[in-house]
């Protein structure tokens, strides 16, 4: 894990910090080889060179998007175009790991 990725995550409000470990861990457990990186002042996660994910907080929610969207049937609760869908995470909100881990790994399987 990129070291950078993890002081960002640490500097975050706590329930924040939380939610975005929690979503970091998701996206290593579901994308074998998964890189990350600070990029755009967030944490992006990257598969063969390729967007995958990307973790981006504001003051009081995390957006948690998933890139290559296209073709995938996504809950009522994602917003955005077809190639990208985010959910927005509040706090006291836990994200649910089995349908974003099922969503990511059908977005990523063609990168």
């Amino acid at each position: 894990m990129n070291q950078e990725v993890t002081a960002y995550i640490e500097n975050l409000p706590k329930w924040q910090a939380d939610i975005s470990s929690t979503l970091r861990n998701l996206v290593h457990e579901t994308i074998m080889g998964v890189e990350e990186r600070i990029q755009y002042k967030k944490p992006h996660f990257l598969k063969n060179g390729h967007y995958a994910a990307v973790i981006s907080p504001s003051k009081d929610a995390i957006a948690f998007m998933i890139m290559n969207a296209n073709g995938i049937d996504f809950p009522k609760e994602f917003d955005g175009p077809p190639e990208r869908k985010w959910i927005k995470l509040k706090e006291g909100h836990s994200p649910d790991i089995l349908t974003l881990s099922d969503l990511l790994k059908q977005a990523s399987a063609t990168l």
